[in-house]
């Protein structure tokens, strides 16, 4: 079968080329991501494979299923780019890779609490110049300090677990109860305003819905602890920037990792070293000191990209021999 693989890095066609090598698709890697604008490029290609920032609105939809697609690939869990309506009006199916290695987001979103409480980014640049003074640089223990995981799936749980491990209090909040997460003894669930009053460190683990979306605002963060540190490896539009920096500049909000930003999508796997970014809202970001902003790399291991990749052609593989798919997106997402 043709397949379209939009937003197409090196890593990518390195990785499905090597492991589909036998599966039989003919995969055609284009780098542009998948919009209305580029639907065109699709004509002719029964599946597209996209990846979580492409665009699947009623317009990408319409044009593509005009030029006779019929599935749609996605390498990523999160889907909330795709309009299922459209999608399933057009007789367009969807599959998604539900689950790869949730270490790789769960260990980065670790990094960056350490990154951020020891200071290290600001460590490394200064040494590089010769400063060695220790001003500014101090963090503190994590053992004994409370933990609020905003979802506790897969990736939420493992990083409760690691935080556990550095004998942090977890508060947990989630639709779902997951007994993994209480079972690690030091761990409760509560209603979000009390772990917004309590923890010291915020890490947000949910999917992007329209319950979700802009979950931290300014509102949400009156309630929170003075200083607290806010790590973000979900999904951009979980977060209300601009509430976020208004924060920064109040010292309400103490520290803040980010490895997706909400609008992201203009920025984010492109190499702009050379342009001048546009973004006035995001350039303001990353002029903080104690923020860390990473382009969307949490995910970026050699085991997660092959399980994203295998799963991904499994997918192929159960629409083109006409087999049930048990990663097909069937409803809409739910909040965490």
């Amino acid at each position: 079968m043709r397949v379209a693989v939009f937003s197409a890095k090196a890593y990518d066609r390195e990785i499905l080329e090597s492991l589909g090598a036998t599966r039989g698709h003919e995969l055609v890697f284009i780098e542009e991501s998948l919009n209305a604008r580029t639907a065109v490029l699709a004509a002719g290609f029964p599946a597209v494979c996209v990846f979580v920032n492409d665009q699947l609105d009623a317009t990408t939809l319409r044009a593509i299923a005009a030029g006779g697609t019929r599935f749609i690939a996605l390498r990523c869990t999160g889907y909330n780019g795709v309009d299922l309506k459209t999608a399933a009006e057009l007789g367009i199916r969807a599959a998604r890779v539900a689950a790869y290695s949730p270490f790789s987001v769960a260990e980065f979103a670790v990094g960056l609490v350490l990154a951020l409480n020891r200071k290290i980014h600001r460590a490394y640049n200064r040494t590089r110049d010769g400063n060695f003074s220790l001003e500014g640089l101090m963090g503190f223990d994590l053992r004994g300090r409370t933990v609020g995981i905003i979802g506790t799936g897969k990736i939420g749980l493992i990083f409760a677990q690691i935080m556990h491990g550095f004998g942090c209090q977890l508060l947990g909040y989630d639709h779902r109860i997951n007994p993994q997460f209480t079972a690690l003894g030091a761990a409760q669930y509560v209603e979000l305003p009390e772990l917004f009053e309590n923890a010291d460190i915020i890490s947000l683990h949910c999917p992007l819905t329209p319950e979700t979306r802009h979950l931290i605002n300014a509102d949400t963060i009156d309630q929170m602890k003075r200083g607290v540190m806010l790590i973000n490896t979900s999904r951009g539009g979980l977060i209300d920037t601009e509430a976020v920096i208004d924060a920064l500049k109040g010292k309400i909000i103490g520290a803040l990792g980010l490895d997706v930003y909400e609008q992201e999508a203009d920025l984010f796997f492109e190499d702009l070293s050379n342009e001048i970014i546009q973004d006035d809202v995001f350039e303001r970001l990353v002029t903080f000191p104690n923020v860390i902003v990473t382009g969307h790399q949490a995910f970026f291991t050699e085991d997660a990209l092959r399980d994203i990749a295998e799963t991904t052609l499994d997918n192929l593989d159960d629409f083109e021999q006409g087999r049930p798919c048990p990663n097909e997106i069937t409803q809409p997402l739910v909040s965490a």
